[in-house]
């Protein structure tokens, strides 16, 4: 059987083969096998080691909710790996998550950014950062469930439009009225989101501040199920 390489994909993707088609692997092998034992173990503020933590941490929100740049700085206090889904999508894929929508349609997106999310669960403990569509997928909610401690940053509508205003490549977002857009995106999903197991509302204030939040809640999580933070 050919090993899957990302030159390989490309070649693929210009004779424009359906995504579905494509065996979507994680980016480094080494990333999709479990350490033997594994887990790391969260730091407190002395930087003493805490409670073992073994599930990744997943966030899941809409976008401009601060799952990556809060991704980021939870990898770093876990000394944990942070990987981005969508980056891990695009880089399987050898283009832009614009480019997949464009060229063949949300549908072979979710497909593609399952397996990638399956397989980044299924390996070594981490923080992963979820595109705002991932959660809402029956077959990767589940798995996150298993696998990972799901976190939702919740944010209101006015923050989600001036953040989202400042980037672009967003596929849901390109060509239409982004606040009509981004209101109906959280009439649709905020129900679902609310299924993650830990809430943390978002604001203004830095992300650093909103980064100790979310540790604090995660550190009241583990403290009412111990369990949860181990693999079973």
């Amino acid at each position: 059987m050919l090993d899957f390489d990302y030159g390989y994909f490309s070649a693929v993707y210009r004779r424009q083969q359906p995504l579905s088609t494509i065996p979507w692997r994680a980016l480094s092998p080494a990333a999709s096998r479990p350490v033997p034992g594994g887990g790391v173990r969260p730091m407190t503020n002395t930087g003493a080691p805490s409670t073992p933590l073994a599930k990744t941490i997943v966030l899941i929100g809409l976008m401009g909710a601060g799952k990556s740049s809060i991704g980021r700085r939870l990898a770093k206090r876990f000394a944990m790996k942070f990987a981005d889904a969508d980056d891990e999508v695009a880089k399987a894929a050898g283009c832009s998550i614009e480019d997949i929508f464009e060229t063949y349609g949300e549908a072979a997106f979710r497909d593609g950014e399952r397996k990638v999310i399956f397989r980044l669960l299924d390996g070594e403990p981490r923080v992963l950062a979820t595109g705002g569509g991932a959660f809402m997928d029956p077959l990767t909610r589940a798995r996150i469930t298993e696998r990972g401690i799901s976190i939702w940053l919740r944010a209101d509508l006015d923050i989600l439009v001036r953040r989202t205003h400042r980037r672009g490549g967003r596929p849901l977002l390109k060509n239409t009225d982004q606040r009509a857009t981004l209101a109906a995106l959280i009439d649709e999903r905020y129900g679902v989101y609310a299924e993650a197991d830990i809430v943390v509302d978002t604001s203004d204030e830095s992300a650093e501040k909103t980064t100790e939040r979310v540790l604090k809640a995660i550190g009241a999580f583990l403290k009412a199920a111990p369990a949860a933070g181990r693999m079973p």
